[in-house]
């Protein structure tokens, strides 16, 4: 990968929220009778992502979106949870990816979460398990869903939904910039090799 390229990658996570501006001159142009200068800018890439606030049976409320709720799982209830990345209205066109931890998987009903994103435009990022890409580049001021629910099937007993006592689901957002990648697997396969983030939207069941 070219030095500049790197240089380029500006990736957001969300909560953790990082802005590199970089302003400098980088050539003077010059002729007998006038100097011209050249002012380049590195463009930002700036998402956030964030989640309705829920009340104790897992349902929306009225209030300003949060970065992590509580749920209490019940055999055959269904979950509000609908992460939203949002991509600053300054931002440059970019390619969103998120990564999405379900430790509760195996307990919920025919409507997934990975059915879900499927639905809202996610695809399964080549060679990984649980990263998906949405399906093109995001504009500036956009807001894009995640899914909107779980629901836990109704026929788990009591003791088996025990065993998943503080199981959680972790959404991680990133965004790299659309220029110079045509297509997202090509955005993706330039990031850097220990590209992580902390835990933006978490479910605590």
């Amino acid at each position: 990968m070219k030095t500049r390229t790197k240089a380029l990658l500006l990736a957001m996570c969300a909560v953790l929220l990082v802005v590199t501006t970089v302003m400098a001159t980088l050539a003077f142009l010059t002729s007998t009778t006038k100097v011209v200068k050249n002012t380049f800018t590195v463009g930002n890439v700036v998402i956030t992502l964030d989640e309705a606030p829920v009340d104790a049976n897992g349902k929306k409320t009225t209030g300003d979106r949060v970065f992590e709720n509580t749920y209490k799982l019940l055999p055959g209830h269904v979950y509000d949870k609908d992460p939203i990345v949002h991509v600053d209205a300054d931002s440059e066109d970019c390619w969103l990816f998120v990564k999405i931890t379900d430790e509760i998987a195996a307990i919920q009903d025919a409507t997934t979460i990975a059915a879900q994103l499927t639905t809202n435009g996610w695809t399964l990022v080549a060679g990984e398990t649980n990263v998906y890409a949405y399906r093109e580049t995001v504009s500036g001021g956009a807001n894009v869903p995640v899914f909107e629910s779980f629901k836990v099937v109704g026929d788990i007993t009591n003791e088996a939904l025990a065993a998943y006592a503080g199981k959680t689901i972790t959404v991680q957002a990133y965004a790299i910039q659309a220029d110079g990648f045509g297509t997202a697997a090509a955005a993706w396969a330039a990031a850097p090799s220990n590209w992580t983030a902390p835990a933006d939207t978490t479910a605590n069941p």
